[in-house]
């Protein structure tokens, strides 16, 4: 990566044509800068109307400029931003203006990168700002907020304070052997364990939840034809996304729309019917569905109210084993069948929308989100790694921790682990390339 003291600058509204356009730079001293295009010194924190001047003296344009001093930014390093009016042609005019007076083109992520590396923020927050960024719903944009904030960071923190301490107890016995299992007894060792095991499984089942907020749950519609695969993805989408006619084989590949059921993302994918066919284009599609459904973090097995045929036999047969699913009894109207969930069915009806609800809030559940409150935090797939290593090495301390046989070295080890993987998510130790893989998702200017 070039060097992270450079000047940097980007524009940082996204691309097209807006009423504001915003061209952010940050250095160490961008002085020189602020003189070629403001022309005079900036007040901190105070927005001056300015003219943004190109080499020879002429108005690029007009607008707003603010200057951050350091430490007191985003970045940690002399900020400056330049408000002015939303056409790419003129953002262009007054970065290429800036890039003549000293600095680089940003890399993706590059002003997070530095908020981080100047201890403005911690990785996990750092990652949560992205997170906003891309929530697609109001209740992930409140949970990324609240990692923006600190609050997954803090929670991290006291768990990873807590494992310290119970760590530093444990290796401290080890210079005084025979009073171990006394001094583990009086420190409450077996008390402090179960504390730090209880408190991390609220923090992963919080993390599980937020990362399904992030991800969103995946859905596959799968059945014989003509079942109601997608009237029921209609019903769902509320809108005529998927064609129904009562000719069979009319799906003949994979449609999706992505839906909001109360907060969460789920993404609907309507799939081809699986049954014998000759139809060159329909086996095709057919293909796709069993490609689908092993993706799938759910699989919808539609049949019609009134009974199981061989064919829906045929298709249960051919849904992985392990696949989590639910069977959909759809057509509930022409039975006279209550709508409603009972254990892993749901009877509804596509065409009248009867027992619609009842699936919405069974998806909820089977996503992890039904009843979870306002605690729920933005995570990641590396979050929620690191905090299955540290569940998993707090557990291996607790086997070690067990009198008359313990074994302290091995205890305090595991728990050396478990500090570790914890310090990951925040940053605290981190790889290089690591950093790379994560600023490098982010959009230029951010």
């Amino acid at each position: 990566m070039p060097g992270a003291s450079d000047p940097i600058a980007a524009v940082a509204t996204a691309p097209g044509k807006g009423g504001i356009g915003v061209v952010r730079i940050s250095g160490r001293d961008i002085g020189a800068v602020i003189d070629g295009i403001v022309g005079r010194a900036l007040q901190p924190r105070l927005a001056s109307m300015a003219d943004f001047r190109d080499a020879s003296g002429a108005a690029i344009d007009r607008g707003l400029a603010l200057f951050f001093e350091a430490p007191r930014s985003f970045t940690g390093e002399q900020v400056l931003e330049l408000q002015g009016h939303g056409g790419p042609v003129v953002q262009n005019l007054i970065l290429r203006r800036a890039l003549e007076l000293g600095c680089r083109l940003a890399e993706p992520g590059e002003f997070t990168r530095r908020a981080f590396l100047n201890g403005k923020l911690d990785l996990a927050q750092a990652e949560a700002v992205a997170d906003l960024i891309d929530a697609s719903s109001a209740r992930a944009a409140r949970a990324a907020l609240r990692s923006l904030d600190g609050e997954f960071s803090r929670q991290v923190g006291t768990l990873r304070d807590r494992v310290v301490e119970l760590r530093a107890l444990i290796e401290a016995t080890l210079d005084f052997p025979e009073e171990e299992i006394d001094f583990l007894e009086r420190a409450q060792a077996a008390a402090r364990v179960k504390d730090i095991t209880d408190t991390l499984a609220q923090v992963l089942r919080r993390s599980r939840q937020g990362a399904r907020l992030r991800s969103g749950f995946t859905i596959v519609l799968a059945g014989r034809p003509n079942v109601g695969k997608s009237s029921l993805l209609n019903r769902l989408a509320g809108e005529e996304a998927a064609i129904v006619t009562a000719i069979p084989g009319t799906t003949r590949d994979a449609v999706a729309r992505s839906i909001n059921i109360d907060g969460m993302a789920v993404n609907v994918i309507d799939t081809a019917g699986l049954r014998d066919t000759r139809d060159e284009v329909e086996v095709m599609g057919m293909a796709r569905t069993r490609h689908e459904i092993e993706r799938a973090d759910l699989v919808l097995h539609v049949i019609e109210a009134g009974g199981a045929t061989a064919e829906d036999a045929a298709v249960a047969a051919a849904i992985p084993a392990d696949m989590v699913r639910l069977t959909v009894r759809n057509k509930i109207d022409m039975t006279g069948e209550t709508p409603g969930v009972v254990g892993d069915v749901v009877g509804l009806s596509a065409k009248t929308g009867a027992g619609i609800d009842a699936l919405r809030q069974e998806l909820l559940r089977r996503g992890g989100l039904d009843g979870a409150g306002e605690d729920v935090i933005i995570a990641r797939e590396r979050h929620l790694a690191a905090l299955e290593l540290t569940a998993a090495a707090v557990a291996g301390a607790a086997i070690h921790l067990v009198p008359p046989s313990a074994q302290l070295e091995l205890a305090a080890e595991e728990l050396r682990h478990a500090q570790e993987a914890l310090n990951s998510i925040t940053g605290a130790f981190v790889a290089d390339d690591l950093l790379g893989e994560i600023f490098g998702r982010f959009c230029i200017g951010k």
